[in-house]
């Protein structure tokens, strides 16, 4: 099977689960939740950061890029990093929960091609959310303050969103692929993935610790945390550190199931 049909079946597979409107729920929950909280009046001095700034006297959402720019953590430690593990490992273990993975024993289909676009699709899913993110904050600033967002500061902002989205994978992605080579349940591998998320809260408040903290180190990468370039080197390193991690249990994953369909042929 070429890439093009593996890509078609697995979309074809998602129809029957409802992982991704739990995690678009998760997001519009989120965003909400956020909302309501910016209704919030601020007291305190000015706040300048890179391109937003925080008014005293004026609610939350009355400043402009503060709800595009507040629901981006948010999510990137509470809602996207375990939904994309949720996701991610239900693709990698969805044949051994389903009994199928005697059928595809029997097609002439590399083990690692399968893996590769399992994981390319979670790889999208991760950018789809963090895109929808944007998406819902986007229209929230547009409705109240159109006039105050300037093309940088959106373009800024879009960026932060569509890095974080990959960061977020590569920070997961040892897990999706530990779990998949274990067989582990989806909803363990989410409730571990929450832990490792909420632990990155506690590592965000040592400023050296969070350079090399895979979650963190996403807001370093994406541009959220203003850092230096050294900072954001390292940053950049840990997480392709975990991509090389993922791919090896992948890999791991693939000889091992390479190795049964052998002692099935003999």
């Amino acid at each position: 099977m070429n890439w093009r049909n593996l890509f078609w079946v697995e979309c074809r597979k998602l129809r029957r689960s409802k992982v991704i409107w739990i995690a678009v729920a998760a997001v519009f929950l989120t965003a909400g939740i956020l909302f309501v909280g910016g209704l919030e009046v601020y007291h305190g001095s000015e706040v300048h950061y890179g391109l937003k700034v925080m008014r005293d006297g004026m609610r939350y959402l009355e400043n402009a890029g503060w709800y595009m720019d507040e629901v981006q953590p948010w999510t990137f430690f509470f809602v996207i990093p375990g939904m994309t593990a949720l996701f991610g490992s239900y693709l990698s273990v969805r044949e051994q929960e389903e009994d199928t993975m005697k059928s595809l024993r029997l097609i002439p289909l590399q083990e690692i091609d399968l893996m590769r676009v399992k994981m390319i699709l979670t790889l999208l899913f991760s950018i789809g959310l963090s895109m929808l993110c944007f998406g819902i904050t986007f229209l929230t600033e547009a409705v109240l303050h159109i006039e105050d967002l300037s093309a940088s500061f959106v373009f800024m902002l879009w960026k932060e969103y569509v890095l974080g989205g990959i960061g977020i994978f590569f920070a997961v992605f040892p897990i999706i692929a530990f779990a998949a080579g274990r067989q582990k349940n989806c909803w363990s591998v989410f409730l571990f993935t929450e832990i490792y998320s909420v632990f990155g809260l506690f590592a965000g408040m040592a400023d050296r610790v969070k350079d090399f903290y895979p979650i963190t180190a996403v807001f370093n990468v994406s541009g959220y945390q203003i850092a230096s370039m050294e900072r954001r080197m390292i940053s950049v390193v840990v997480l392709l550190l975990c991509g090389c991690l993922g791919i090896f249990w992948i890999r791991k994953k693939c000889d091992m199931i390479r190795g049964e369909k052998r002692n099935g042929t003999k």
